[in-house]
């Protein structure tokens, strides 16, 4: 899965109603265009995309405040919900998938109850188990890379990711079963969205009117 339709969803649904360059500053201020695809470009694109394919209400409203036509703002559908909770659990239990894709799920974890994201973490930490002992089907870990060759290095990198991202999967599980966070149903969620007139201290560029469209 692409991390950007999770993210774009989760923005948008964060305000309710969003236009492009909310979206925009809110992902910069999480840092997302160093760790994901979610340029402006891909941002902008992103959006459009999931309006035309009725995750997203796309609702023109008046114009921006440096001219031109109307600001466009959006929305998220029924569906869109529905998308969003299944690309957010999948980002929480998929392992063969790109890094970016967790960290979106996690940035959006607390969304769900606690008891399902324990769940759901869970079962990422069985995936791991269960796809590293595949890999040592074929690689002995004590016996050391060199068993293969320098192609044993590539076997020893997967099994180090493997035992790593389990290993911080479990100190998750431990800190939410022990009560950290506020997760769905459990009072105010933490906010990390910008309002109207903050200034973004992480934006990667300047440009309001780019973000109207």
């Amino acid at each position: 899965m692409s991390a950007i339709r999770l993210l774009v969803l989760g923005a948008v649904r964060q305000h309710g109603r969003a236009h492009g360059y909310q979206v925009r500053n809110d992902l910069e201020f999480w840092g997302a265009h160093e760790w994901s695809n979610a340029k402006p470009g891909s941002i902008y694109h992103a959006l459009k995309q999931l309006a035309k394919q009725g995750f997203l209400i796309a609702h023109e409203v008046a114009p921006s405040t440096a001219g031109g036509p109307p600001r466009t703002e959006y929305e998220v559908t029924e569906k869109g919900t529905e998308e969003y909770y299944s690309l957010l659990r999948d980002s929480l239990t998929t392992y063969d998938q790109r890094p970016d894709v967790l960290t979106t799920g996690i940035g959006f974890i607390v969304d769900l109850p606690r008891e399902e994201a324990v769940a759901l973490l869970k079962e990422r930490v069985r995936r791991i188990e269960e796809w590293r002992a595949s890999v040592t089907e074929y690689y002995t870990p004590q016996d050391g890379p060199e068993q293969l060759g320098h192609i044993g290095e590539i076997m020893n990198y997967w099994v180090h990711s493997a035992d790593t991202g389990a290993e911080w999967t479990k100190g998750l599980i431990t800190r939410i079963e022990a009560g950290a966070y506020t997760f769905s149903g459990e009072g105010d969620p933490f906010v990390g969205v910008l309002a109207e007139d903050q200034e973004n201290p992480y934006a990667a560029g300047n440009g309001s009117a780019e973000g109207d469209r």
